[in-house]
């Protein structure tokens, strides 16, 4: 499903069914269109809106080790981002990885801060994770081989970071069935890829645990390696129609295949934007992405 800024034609003929679905998967199965549900439970509202004024954040939190493409072994660390003073155990979390054509970039990374940071606020635990990078990355002139070799490390890397949230999940204080991967340009790529490839988990730390997500969120990426299998997690995609990083039409493509195999997946397309059009639109994006983690997270029956 694509939309240009506005609900979908199949959303604003049927409000009444959304109205009176209950919980994510009535609201998934009446056909609703998550991103533009707003829950309207009066306010403040846990994981809707910024309800903690202050986050608390501990940084390079070690999740795992792995050797990368020059045979150097890599400590791979995380930023943890909680809502300050929230005595609240059993809360969603997200794995929030950062872009860089897997060549560059980290988990500082400022569209990635702010969103982390803003979650926090609403009650969920962010991760920004580092992950394992390509001498030569992808695109350009970059040889194609390992750049999909540099794809499936950050790929393992961020089902390592997942299963480590899941195994110290009593201590982090979040619920381990509510984890959801979001990123931007590469590591939308990788968010992707964590939801829909279960079955390549890697070995990058932490066996044992399922590497399984509940969403994702793509901004200005793709799926690239493996398949969208049915009953493989939703995902909400943001790209601009001239990107010239990512092609507009491989997240068509994404978004296409994914709904042949009956998986719920959004295309949120703008018209003329290049690739990470974050600040011109942060607040469609923070919004979206709201809605469609409340909803796919079952946020509405999570701890609070």
């Amino acid at each position: 499903m694509t939309s240009r800024r506005t609900p979908s034609a199949t959303t604003a003929r049927r409000p009444w069914r959304c109205l009176v679905a209950l919980g994510a998967v009535a609201l998934v199965l009446s056909g609703c269109d998550l991103r533009f549900i707003t829950p309207g439970t009066a306010a403040p509202l846990r994981y809707r809106d910024e309800v903690f004024p202050e986050v608390r954040v501990t940084r390079d939190l070690r999740y795992g080790e792995a050797v990368d493409q020059t045979g150097t072994t890599v400590t791979l660390r995380l930023d943890l981002y909680e809502p300050a003073d929230d005595p609240v155990t059993g809360r969603p979390a997200i794995v929030w990885i950062h872009g860089g054509s897997f060549r560059f970039g980290s988990k500082t990374s400022p569209e990635l801060v702010d969103q982390a940071t803003v979650f926090a606020r609403k009650g969920y635990v962010s991760a920004s994770i580092a992950y394992r990078l390509s001498p030569t990355g992808c695109g350009g002139s970059a040889p194609i081989g390992p750049c999909l070799e540099a794809m499936q490390m950050a790929q393992h890397d961020a089902q390592a970071a997942v299963r480590w949230l899941r195994a110290h999940a009593a201590e982090l204080r979040i619920d381990p069935t509510r984890i959801a991967a979001a990123g931007t340009s590469a590591g939308a790529v990788t968010a992707i890829h964590v939801a829909w490839n279960p079955d390549d988990p890697g070995a990058s730390g932490t066996p044992g645990e399922s590497s399984a997500v509940r969403a994702a969120v793509s901004l200005s990426g793709a799926k690239i390696l493996g398949r969208a299998d049915p009953g493989e997690p939703p995902v909400l995609a943001f790209h601009g129609t001239a990107d010239a990083v990512v092609p507009f039409a491989w997240a068509q493509r994404t978004v296409t295949e994914a709904q042949a195999a009956g998986i719920v997946a959004y295309l949120t397309a703008w018209d003329g934007d290049g690739h990470v059009p974050y600040l011109a639109r942060r607040a469609d994006i923070l919004a979206q992405t709201s809605n469609f983690l409340y909803w796919t997270l079952d946020a509405g029956n999570a701890a609070r």
